[in-house]
C-alpha cells in the first residue's frame, strides 16, 4: 500500500487525487489530510478515507472538526503550523496541492523528512526553486510533478534525459485567446473563471486567463529540469492534447498526449515508475482531427513575458513576481482591479525590488511579505 498525505485536499488538485485513490483501493491509503476552511469537504473525506491525521488551517474551524471526528481515532489540528508538522511525517508520496507561496514550508520539510513529493503547487519552485531543488538533491528525494505539462516533460525524459536539448510546453490560451485588445479591459471575474478545457480552482484558471500561469510554469520547468531559460518554449495549443514536448540533441522530438483530464498525471505521480489500469477517456486521434499550434501574443498578454524577465532574472525576482500575481489576482476576484492591470501590478512591483541574487529561505519569505504590501499599495494607486 502506498500510504499518501494530501495538503489541499479540498481544492481541485486534491479531490481529483482522493479520486485517483479511490479507484485503486488495494494499492493506496491516506495518511493524512490537510485543508485551509472548508471544513464540511474535510470532515466528509476524512469518514471516508479514515487517515490518521487531519488538519484544518482556519483555527475558528477547529472545534466542528474535532466534534465530527470524535470517536473515529483521528488526530484532529488547526493551524498552518500543524499542517508543515504534518508534512514532517514521512509518507510513500506528500501531495503538495496548497495554493501559492503556502506551499513552500511544507515542501521542505516533507524533504527533510524524506517523503517524495508530488508537487502539484507551482509557486513553491517559482519562489524557492534553488533552495528546494538543493535540498531534494542533498535527501535523494524525488520531485515529482502533478502540473500536466511537466508531467508530460517529466515523462518524455524517461527515455534519455542526458540528451535533453529544449523544452516545449503548451497553453490552451485561456478563455481569451480570440479578444481583441480593446475588450479585454471589460472581462470579469465570472468571464475568466471560464476555462475552456480544464477544471481548475480560482486562481490558477484566473492566471491561465492572463498567460502568467504558463509563465510561472516555464521557471517551475527550468528548476526541474535544469533547462536554460533560451531552451524553453511556449505553444498555443486549443485543443489541449499535447500536453508538452521535448527536443533531444538529435533534432528528435517527442510529446505526451492526453485528453485534458488531472487525475491522469496525478495518478502517474503517485505510482510512479510504475503505471496502473484507469478509467479514463483514451485518446482517439480521429476523434480530434485537427491540433493546432500558434506563438503566444505577449503583447496582449504581458505576463507571460514577465514571467521569463523575471526568471532570467533570478535570484528572488521570481519570488517578487509570484507575490504580486497572487495580490492582483485576489483583488480582481474582488472586483478591485481591472484584469488588465494584473500585468501592470506585477510589472511595477517587480521594477521596485532590490533583487537579492543568492537568497536565504529567511530571505525568501521576507521579499515574498514585501511584495506583497506592494502589490497592495500598487493596486490603491492604480486604482
Amino acid at each position: 500500500m502506498t500510504q499518501v498525505t494530501i495538503l489541499g485536499s479540498t481544492g481541485s488538485i486534491g479531490r481529483q487525487t482522493l479520486e485517483v485513490i479511490r479507484s485503486h483501493p488495494d494499492r493506496f491509503s491516506v495518511y493524512g489530510l490537510a485543508a485551509n476552511s472548508n471544513s464540511e469537504l474535510l470532515i466528509a473525506q476524512a469518514l471516508e478515507f479514515r487517515p490518521q491525521y487531519v488538519v484544518i488551517a482556519e483555527q475558528t474551524r477547529l472545534a466542528e472538526v474535532r466534534d465530527a471526528l470524535a470517536g473515529t481515532g483521528i488526530t484532529v489540528l488547526a493551524g498552518f503550523d500543524s499542517i508543515v508538522e504534518l508534512a514532517t511525517h514521512r509518507v510513500d508520496r506528500l501531495v503538495v496541492a496548497l495554493v501559492g507561496a503556502a506551499g513552500i514550508k511544507p515542501t521542505i520539510a516533507g524533504i527533510n523528512a524524506g517523503s517524495p513529493i508530488a508537487l502539484a503547487n507551482k509557486e513553491t519552485l517559482v519562489a524557492a526553486g534553488s533552495i528546494v531543488m538543493q535540498l531534494a538533491r542533498e535527501h535523494h528525494v524525488p520531485i515529482l510533478p502533478v502540473d500536466s505539462e511537466h508531467s508530460a516533460i517529466f515523462q518524455c525524459l524517461q527515455a534519455s534525459p542526458q540528451h535533453l536539448r529544449s523544452i516545449w510546453l503548451t497553453a490552451s490560451g485561456g478563455p481569451f485567446r480570440n479578444w481583441p485588445s480593446d475588450k479585454l479591459h471589460r472581462v470579469r471575474p465570472e468571464d475568466a473563471l471560464k476555462h475552456p478545457n480544464w477544471q481548475m480552482g480560482a486562481k490558477i484558471t484566473i492566471d491561465s486567463a492572463t498567460l502568467v500561469n504558463k509563465g510561472l510554469e516555464v521557471i517551475e520547468a527550468h528548476w526541474l529540469f535544469d533547462v536554460d531559460y533560451s531552451e524553453i518554449h511556449v505553444l498555443i495549443h486549443p485543443q489541449s492534447i499535447v500536453h508538452s514536448l521535448v527536443e533531444f540533441v538529435d533534432g528528435s522530438v517527442l510529446a505526451q498526449l492526453g485528453w485534458p483530464d488531472m487525475r491522469l498525471p496525478i495518478q502517474y505521480a503517485l505510482t510512479y515508475p510504475e503505471r496502473l489500469p484507469s478509467q479514463l477517456r483514451r485518446l482517439n486521434l480521429l476523434e480530434v482531427a485537427t491540433l493546432d499550434f500558434t506563438a503566444p501574443d505577449v503583447a496582449r498578454f504581458p505576463g507571460l513575458g514577465l514571467a521569463f524577465e523575471a526568471g532570467k532574472a533570478g535570484g528572488t525576482m521570481p519570488t517578487v513576481f509570484n507575490a504580486a500575481n497572487e495580490i492582483a489576482v485576489y483583488k480582481f476576484l474582488r472586483n478591485e482591479l481591472p484584469f488588465t492591470r494584473i500585468p501592470s501590478v506585477i510589472a511595477t512591483v517587480m521594477s521596485a525590488h532590490n533583487q537579492v541574487s543568492n537568497p536565504t529561505l529567511e530571505e525568501i519569505l521576507e521579499i515574498d511579505a514585501w511584495a506583497r504590501l506592494e502589490a497592495e499599495r500598487t493596486v490603491k494607486k492604480l486604482c
